[in-house]
């Protein structure tokens, strides 16, 4: 009885098991690649923090552009480096000096900056713009090695390095499924990309966007080795109460 207990445990974990299709990420086949940063960059977002600083061959013509630090003390070149932020409101815009409410909500960040180029190009010559997205981040659940929130510091960053930065997925974590959800015009948008295919690289979320939010789920053996971790006591006492009864029975 004890034998035959032991032998339904052992199949139903062997049964459990993956297989090297299951494991192996990117399986040759002809799908070609076609995947453009370009055309999947992030777009700027409501909530969204920037640091926007303007630059020209005439440092003085830059002044009205770039907010001031009323608590910076000391000459310049001792002084503390002051970075200016803007925080993209709820319409969409930012209220930039000189210019008033600029619009930027739905555009990539070279768009963003070609647009403030422009504008800012109408009072001084030439002028420079440095822009950088201030609260990119993404966050990686389930089955990876590391889950969190992980700072970005550009804009640039695909699903496999953020996978990369949680540590990659654990021996348990389906690689057929990875979720990605992404907030779209106010809405969440749910995508499924399968690791395992070459098409993953063509994958619209293949380049995440900030607040991305990746889950990698569980697969069918550490669901079932959570279960007996959690039960394993009580299917002893009961195997150990069944074959105490039997063995009184065939007495």
């Amino acid at each position: 009885m004890r034998i035959f207990l032991v032998l339904i445990v052992l199949l139903s974990l062997f049964g459990s098991c993956a297989s090297k299709k299951d494991l192996i990420y990117f399986q040759p086949d002809s799908t070609a690649l076609n995947t453009s940063y370009e055309l999947n960059a992030p777009r700027l977002q409501p909530g969204d923090i920037l640091t926007i600083s303007i630059t020209a061959d005439d440092i003085r013509a830059t002044e009205p552009f770039n907010q001031i630090n009323i608590y910076q003390t000391g000459t310049p070149q001792n002084a503390n480096p002051f970075i200016p932020t803007y925080v993209i409101d709820s319409e969409g815009n930012i209220e930039f000096p000189k210019l008033g409410e600029v619009k930027l909500a739905g555009k990539t960040r070279v768009e963003a900056i070609k647009d403030l180029k422009e504008e800012v190009g109408k009072y001084i010559v030439n002028p420079g713009v440095n822009m950088t997205i201030r609260n990119f981040r993404v966050t990686v659940l389930g089955e990876v090695l590391k889950p969190g929130t992980y700072e970005v510091e550009n804009d640039r960053i695909t699903l496999l390095e953020a996978l990369g930065m949680a540590g990659d997925l654990t021996i348990n974590g389906v690689r057929k499924n990875v979720l990605v959800i992404r907030e779209q015009n106010g809405q969440k948008v749910e995508y499924r990309v399968d690791l395992t295919k070459r098409d993953a690289l063509n994958s619209p979320v293949y380049y995440l966007s900030q607040n991305d939010v990746v889950y990698v789920e569980p697969n069918g053996a550490r669901i079932q080795s959570s279960k007996y971790t959690q039960n394993t006591s009580i299917f002893v006492s009961i195997a150990s109460l069944i074959i105490t009864i039997v063995a009184v029975v065939v007495r």
